[in-house]
């Protein structure tokens, strides 16, 4: 039997992934296990991309929500836990190999993406049934509360994608457009990750709701490092191609942030690089992020939504999985100074 999270875990250093993440190592042994007996599930012909998507390699976030969120003192993952972390991390892997096509992207965790290794017409393909899968997975549960939230959210996650697709290269994106677009593509898959870890756990309505709230901020708030990485990472440690969203036209915090500041010569110069009409200056947008404070303003809108989602767990601090939750939104703010050092070694 799988080991249980220890009640006590103090002796962790807050803000460390591997530190955070070794207290789930035999819940992510017994998730990578359930996972990969899935592939049989799949059509022999498409078993080994399948496989190809389903690496150990990523961070598991969201896998990780269900298994805090539904945190029992001295208590294995139940099978049902297993299984719908299974589910959210089938969604996002979709998620990630259409991303990954619509971002013309090349590296996916330091190797080649789907798209590249098989073509993006199998790649649009092999989402889709990774999608399908795990919605399949979802209807095994003796009710429908499992499929409904996850085929809700699910949609919600492709309809941000949707908005931020027809919105590419277009300079009309208020702060306001770019939060919904976060809030649906990224933030509903943690939001959900909360909710039914909670949920399958067994507890109270109130508090169900206090994690969902919690994730869904820090999924916001995730999402949003993820932009500023996009300009501020180490490709080698991140493990994905950086500079991908201005290439492709899509306006981010950084990127609205920048267009604010700069000089109305400026700003025309990048506007055009944003609509495809002068080659993009990745170089001189980061140098100028530097220099005129991109990186403080959108690092701290990262902390105001952590700040947002601890507040609404701090009246269930005695519950078991709050304080495990909030190690998460110590290691988001652990990688934005990782970020930061990268930023200034780099200016």
């Amino acid at each position: 039997m799988a080991a249980s999270i220890p009640a006590s875990p103090e002796r962790t250093v807050a803000g460390d992934f591997a530190a955070v993440f070794a207290l789930l190592q035999p819940h992510m042994a017994r998730l990578d296990a359930y996972i990969r007996s899935q592939l049989d599930g799949f059509e022999p012909e498409i078993r080994a991309m399948a496989d190809y998507c389903i690496d150990t390699s990523g961070k598991r976030i969201r896998p990780a929500l269900v298994f805090l969120s539904g945190a029992r003192p001295g208590a294995a993952p139940s099978d049902d836990l297993i299984r719908v972390a299974a589910v959210v991390e089938l969604v996002h892997l979709a998620t990630l190999v259409h991303d990954d096509i619509m971002d013309e992207a090349d590296l996916r965790r330091n190797r080649r993406t789907a798209s590249r290794e098989y073509g993006a017409e199998a790649a649009v393909l092999l989402g889709d049934a990774l999608f399908s899968h795990a919605l399949n997975l979802a209807t095994q549960f003796p009710t429908t509360e499992v499929c409904a939230a996850v085929s809700d959210s699910t949609r919600k996650v492709c309809a941000g994608e949707i908005i931020q697709t027809l919105r590419r290269g277009s300079t009309n994106i208020t702060h306001a457009d770019y939060r919904r677009v976060i809030d649906l593509k990224t933030a509903e898959l943690f939001r959900v990750s909360c909710f039914l870890g909670s949920r399958l756990a067994g507890y109270p309505q109130d508090f169900v709701e206090a994690a969902s709230h919690f994730g869904r901020h820090l999924g916001i708030a995730y999402q949003i490092y993820d932009d500023l990485a996009d300009f501020f990472g180490d490709e080698k440690r991140i493990g994905k191609t950086l500079g991908t969203d201005l290439a492709s036209g899509k306006i981010t915090l950084p990127l609205l942030d920048l267009m604010e500041q700069l000089s109305a010569e400026d700003r025309a110069h990048l506007i055009d690089e944003i609509l495809k009409k002068r080659p993009p200056q990745l170089a001189l947008r980061i140098a100028q992020m530097n220099r005129l404070g991109v990186f403080a303003r959108v690092a701290e809108a990262i902390q105001a939504e952590l700040r947002v989602g601890e507040e609404a767990l701090a009246p269930h601090a005695a519950l078991e999985p709050v304080a495990l939750l909030l190690r998460l939104g110590q290691v988001l703010r652990s990688q934005v100074s990782a970020l930061s050092s990268h930023g200034a070694a780099t200016a």
